[in-house]
């Protein structure tokens, strides 16, 4: 941290100098464009290979840091071992010297041990039981701009350039053993508790550590929409995904155009897009819980428009014009009264002082009669208060393991606890309240990441999303709970939300009934007569239709719309599945369920960017979809050879069921090549589970319900 707010004195103001886009120096280095088009200044040249070489060695010393931590760490361990060993002989001169175990501490620079996890863990020092730790890094910046000078002592003129910097915290929570610390949801809300008593921006953006900021407007934009009129009403602004590192075929759908091109679009239409975890801009106070200003006026509880108007009007008459807005969220009570907020908020008075001030500072502009409750012109213009020790001690006190207790932190405040995808859950409940998104698409990408390539990794990304959604379904947040605030279709879109899952039990019972048809000689339809052609023209021809005009209206390209249809069915046919029995089972027999970190790592070819994309990682997630495909595969052997030997061969009968298996196989082929990798290295029990399993499908269900006739295949297996 301390390397990169070095490296951040020259880098940010470069930025600003020559407008550099993207302001990530490793993409920004790599671009394959030519950098020097469109920029006029005669010295960007000689700025741009200054700047280049200070990136290069802050890389060297931040890769070097490890050893060099190690070695220094090292060097302290031995001078306390022998400091502990004279010490010893001092006071036991005539008996023999014992060896001294010391605990091997990492040391800081500055000659004292690290607060967090050490290199060799121990008690207080190790993962998951360790202290909190706040460390400024760069102190809040002046309200006036702050100009550079043509200093010789500086590596490039940043004359005329603004060389403010924001302020950069490290934050660390405290962790014990004993102790829920809620994975993600847990850290974002201790963040929002430390950085309300350190800055308290009225915004808050959210971003995975695997995202970078693409477009340095985008910030600006997304504050656009909250500070426009009306915008007091916005909860947040979500912005799309959009990866790097993705195969050019995007084999397995990582893109996810579809979704963010085309139902995040549909859902701004309506109450909002739903919160997907990363690339989001909050406003801090509906994260409090609160709701949004003149809800009871968006309310449909029309009861209150009969009793109670001159009493709720007398009362915000007497309510002060910073707390007016001020509404606590899934309750009746009137305005918010902040003896209450203990309770909700915990015992720090400088959080609950700071949560007025976020809402007066987020409103918009009072410079229309059409505004309520803005914010006078100039009422920003007020100087920072300076961080203290005190203000510093207040923050590490709110990101103890022990704050919450007995708040409603996790429960109706911040980010909601108690599921896998608790990104979800707390937009749901804003949505709930009352509040409204925004979905905004820059021109420029606003950020970007990365994704699993690999197979194995997607399958289990898709499996974590799948159990979310079905503990989303057994819980109170159901959508079928929601409150009359919701409207009716954002309501089916979270049902939705819950729901598709469970649809992989009826889409395994489509991909097998193709197969059993030609197992048993039976259609799915008694004949293939004129009026089922007919009907089968139409709904294919509706689906279709439909797939085209969403193609055409989002700008989606006709091959990732086919790229997500198949990954639709080979997730169905695994991750979905596999998560409705994981859900049931941590709804029924309460058995938690464990799921290791996505990984977004490239493979060991350097040579090869996609090298990820070729490596075959086991999972039983593999089994169903591929024992489809083999059932499948020998229903199309048997059908063929049945039609061939019979007496009168049913040609048409043979091509609908053939029809049917080859659809099926064409959605699962992404799947077949990925089993295949770059040099067939799958492994050998995948083929011998599948097919096994196929095989012994194949024969019960012949057993079962064989076919007519004695030349075909009968219950005793006898093949023609």
């Amino acid at each position: 941290m301390a390397e990169a707010a070095s490296f951040a004195n020259i880098w940010v103001p470069f930025c600003r100098k020559h407008n550099i886009e993207p302001r990530n120096p490793e993409t920004y280095f790599n671009l394959k464009k030519d950098p020097y088009k469109n920029k006029v200044l005669s010295d960007f040249v000689k700025d741009r290979r200054r700047v280049k070489r200070e990136y290069d060695e802050f890389k060297v010393r931040i890769n070097g840091l490890p050893d060099s931590i190690r070695r220094r760490s090292d060097a302290y361990h031995a001078r306390e071992e022998l400091k502990a060993m004279k010490e010893q002989r001092q006071k036991k001169e005539d008996e023999p010297v014992e060896v001294i175990k010391i605990k091997k501490a990492t040391w800081m620079a500055d000659g004292t041990h690290w607060p967090g996890t050490w290199l060799t863990p121990a008690p207080d020092h190790s993962k998951g039981d360790h202290a909190g730790i706040i460390q400024v890094m760069l102190k809040p910046p002046s309200d006036e701009p702050l100009c550079g000078t043509s200093d010789d002592s500086r590596v490039i003129d940043f004359t005329d350039v603004d060389i403010r910097l924001p302020m950069l915290v490290y934050v660390s929570r405290e962790k014990r053993p004993g102790y829920d610390h809620n994975k993600k949801a847990g850290a974002m809300n201790a963040l929002v508790r430390a950085s309300a008593i350190m800055s308290n921006g009225a915004f808050i953006l959210n971003l995975d550590c695997d995202h970078y900021i693409y477009n340095s407007q985008a910030m600006r934009e997304g504050m656009c929409f909250m500070m426009d009129r009306g915008g007091d009403r916005i909860c947040y602004v979500q912005f799309p995904q959009r990866f790097e590192g993705i195969d050019p075929s995007d084999r397995y759908a990582n893109r996810n155009t579809v979704f963010f091109d085309g139902n995040m679009r549909a859902l701004d239409g309506l109450q909002g897009p739903v919160y997907v975890g990363t690339g989001c801009l909050f406003r801090r106070v509906a994260l409090y819980g609160f709701d949004p200003p003149r809800s009871k006026e968006h309310s449909a509880d029309f009861c209150s428009c009969c009793f109670g108007q001159r009493r709720k009007r007398a009362t915000l008459a007497n309510t002060s014009e910073e707390n007016r807005a001020l509404r606590m969220g899934d309750s009746d009570d009137e305005e918010m009264n902040l003896s209450l907020a203990p309770k909700m908020f915990g015992n720090s008075n400088l959080l609950i002082d700071s949560i007025p001030v976020a809402e007066f500072q987020g409103r918009p502009l009072a410079d229309h009669p059409s505004v309520k409750n803005g914010r006078p012109p100039g009422a920003l213009t007020i100087p920072r208060d300076l961080l203290d020790a005190s203000t510093v001690a207040e923050a590490i006190s709110v990101i103890s393991c022990w704050y919450e207790e007995k708040t409603e932190w996790g429960q109706r405040v911040g980010w909601i606890y108690g599921s896998v995808t608790e990104d979800v859950v707390t937009g749901y409940r804003m949505h709930n309240r009352g509040w409204r998104s925004i979905y905004c698409v820059t021109k420029r990408d606003a950020f970007r990441g990365t994704a699993p390539i690999n197979l194995t990794d997607r399958l289990h990304q898709v499996l974590r999303w799948a159990t979310g959604s079905v503990e989303i379904f057994f819980s109170r947040n159901n959508a079928f709970l929601a409150s009359s605030r919701m409207k009716v279709l954002q309501r089916i879109a979270y049902l939705n939300v819950g729901i598709y899952p469970f649809t992989s039990v009826f889409l395994i019972v489509y991909c097998f009934l193709p197969a059993l048809s030609l197992f048993s000689g039976q259609f799915i339809v008694q004949t293939l007569n004129v009026t089922f052609l007919v009907y089968l023209l139409i709904i294919t021809i509706t689906l279709c239709t439909l797939a085209v005009l969403e193609v055409k209206w989002s700008g989606i390209e006709l091959e990732e719309w086919w790229r997500n249809e198949q990954f639709w069915l080979i997730g169905g046919t695994s991750a979905h599945l596999a998560a409705v029995f994981q859900g049931l089972l941590k709804v029924v027999a309460g058995v938690e369920i464990s799921f290791t970190l996505t990984s977004k790592s490239a493979g060991d070819d350097d040579d090869d960017e996609f090298a990820d994309l070729y490596i075959v990682k086991w999972t039983s997630l593999m089994i169903p979809p591929l024992v489809i495909m083999m059932v499948n595969l020998i229903a199309i052997a048997v059908g063929i050879s049945r039609t061939i030997y019979s007496v009168i061969p049913q040609w048409s009968r043979l091509l609908g069921g053939v029809f049917f298996s080859f659809w099926v196989l064409a959605h699962l082929y992404p799947f077949a090549k990925g089993l295949m990798g770059r040099r067939g290295r799958t492994p050998t029990i995948v083929f011998v589970w599948s097919g096994l399993i196929a095989i012994i499908i194949s024969l019960l269900w012949v057993a079962i319900n064989p076919p007519a006739g004695s030349n075909q295949i009968g219950g005793s297996f006898q093949f023609p």
